[in-house]
């Protein structure tokens, strides 16, 4: 009831004092912004849901005359930056016939913050969660803004079409090789990493972006396979600092 009532206020804008940060039930209400770019959409929809009523629907649609990238997200400002510990979930389901071959990457989640200022990069994101074919991966970025390093975590879990699919996070961003990243999926804990650098040197806010990007449309500079609509639906998505404050099925 706790974690309901804190989604009620923040979609009404108020505060309270309770370890979830935010949530929301797959409503286009409450984000900072919505993300969507050339033909993506991020629709509320109520006809497939995790649970309760509604469900956020994204599409992305490849267009072979189109160099730029394929975003469609919801987006939450100021989720964590260095020296912050935290939860972060969400459920996500794939379209039923989703075409898993030939592997292309797909992010699902990811981490965001603005570095234009630095003259280095834009808008570059820390730690990320995509598929590669059938495979879960996700990653921490470490070093500085202007060297940069990644260290990526593959295979975590398979990932089936059709079905609803939880994901929790759980980190402590750091930089001075005292972090710790961990990933569950489906209620199984399959990453745990301790006393590692888990973000970059940076003191300034990451975002929280949920949602299809197909990056590998834009990284690769081409579709693989035949499948140039994709869509993605994703419910219950939250962070705070418990992981019942983040479990999709917990709150």
């Amino acid at each position: 009831m706790i974690g309901k009532t804190i989604a009620a206020l923040f979609a009404f804008g108020l505060t309270a004092q309770a370890s979830q940060l935010f949530g929301n039930h797959g409503t286009t209400s409450g984000w900072d912004a919505i993300n969507t770019e050339h033909q993506g959409t991020v629709q509320q929809v109520s006809n497939v849901v995790y649970e309760g009523s509604s469900a956020l629907k994204m599409t992305q649609i490849y267009d072979p005359s189109y160099s730029g990238r394929y975003h469609s997200e919801v987006v939450k400002s100021n989720v964590y930056k260095r020296g912050d510990t935290g939860f972060y979930g969400f459920a996500f389901r794939l379209q039923d016939d989703w075409q898993f071959s030939p592997a292309q990457s797909y992010n699902i989640a990811q981490f965001i913050a603005d570095f234009s200022d630095t003259h280095c990069d834009d808008y570059m994101p820390s730690s990320m969660v995509w598929l590669l074919g059938n495979q879960l991966y996700s990653r921490v970025k470490q070093g500085t803004i202007c060297n940069q390093h990644i260290q990526t975590f593959p295979n975590l879990a398979t990932v089936s079409a059709g079905v609803w699919h939880k994901v929790e996070i759980q980190s402590s961003w750091k930089t001075d090789g005292t972090g710790y990243y961990k990933l569950w999926f489906d209620g199984t804990k399959v990453l745990e990493q301790f006393n590692i650098d888990t973000t970059i040197e940076d003191d300034r806010y990451f975002e929280f972006r949920v949602g299809l990007y197909a990056n590998g449309w834009h990284d690769d500079g081409t579709l693989k396979g035949t499948q140039g609509t994709r869509q993605v639906w994703y419910d219950e998505i939250a962070a705070g600092t418990t992981f019942a404050d983040a479990d999709p099925a917990q709150w």
